[in-house]
């Protein structure tokens, strides 16, 4: 299938990335959310990021200008009605996914394509509560979405071939690389990431090493570019958890029982970047570990 309008759920951290690449490669995108001020956070927050491309001449200004106009912002769900893609990127729950879907599909074209970002929820499971499971997949993007380059699109039980195709060449489009997976907890990426920001943490519960020295050593030792508790912060602790949690119910092993430390995080509120306080306190410059 062709195409050529695209309805992006939620203007927070990865849906607003969602819609800047899709715009920049020519989609027309309609970006939904339940709050005015999310849209408009979101509409600031991609015209910032593109005015840094165009300072890094990656794009041109005329590109910056093209690909704002190519964004309509709307807290209608129904006004994502004529798209020819749904990409939803709300809230890691389950039960708002849900109901989100359940609630456009009575306004949706018999054609159009609904895909979910999320992170880790079954596609099936969420296939199964629309009216078209054989049109539905995950289509998973990496976080920060304008830098990342892969993509993982995932297959539900009922997914046609042809709504795979699609998805991919939209993939092929944005100029990223789709790594296909199969409908299992966590997909590819979470499923080997996750259980080593876990562990990463109960190395510090264990008192193994301090934050800093488990930051150091990874990022050292290991290359990786973002120590795993830092990582963990950028990626929200809330979201960490949540994931661990699917791991942990959907394939039975104790191996993916979450630290009782990052669940002690979660629970005083300390979520990391986004709160300014996770395993790093980013109220300081540079921020100063929490433990």
């Amino acid at each position: 299938m062709d195409i050529k309008k695209v309805g992006v759920i939620g203007a927070g951290q990865m849906g607003n990335g969602i819609a800047h690449v899709l715009a920049l490669a020519g989609y027309d995108v309609v970006l939904n959310d339940i709050s005015p001020e999310a849209l408009e956070t979101a509409m600031l927050l991609i015209d910032s990021n593109l005015e840094r491309q165009v300072s890094r001449e990656k794009i041109t200004e005329k590109a910056r200008q093209d690909t704002l106009n190519r964004i309509e912002t709307t807290i209608k769900l129904p006004d994502l009605g004529q798209t020819d893609l749904v990409i939803e990127a709300a809230t890691e729950r389950e039960s708002v996914k849900t109901a989100i879907f359940e609630d456009l599909v009575p306004h949706l074209r018999p054609h159009t394509i609904l895909t979910s970002n999320t992170s880790s929820i079954s596609i099936t499971r969420l296939a199964s509560r629309t009216d078209r499971p054989e049109k539905f997949m995950g289509f998973h993007f990496m976080n920060p979405v304008p830098v990342m380059q892969l993509v993982e699109l995932i297959r539900g039980i009922a997914t046609d071939e042809d709504t795979y195709n699609s998805c991919q060449t939209v993939v092929e489009k944005l100029e990223k690389t789709g790594a296909s997976a199969e409908d299992f907890p966590g997909f590819i990426v979470n499923r080997i990431l996750m259980p080593m920001i876990n562990e990463a943490v109960y190395t510090l519960y264990e008192g193994v090493g301090s934050v800093s020295s488990i930051d150091s050593s990874l990022r050292l030792g290991a290359n990786h570019p973002m120590g795993p508790l830092e990582l963990a912060d950028f990626i929200g602790l809330d979201t960490c958890l949540a994931i661990m949690n699917v791991l942990h119910d959907g394939l039975a092993d104790t191996k993916y029982r979450p630290c009782p430390l990052l669940t002690k995080y979660v629970e005083a509120g300390w979520l990391g970047r986004k709160t300014q306080r996770g395993f790093y306190d980013y109220t300081q410059d540079p921020p100063k570990p929490t433990r």
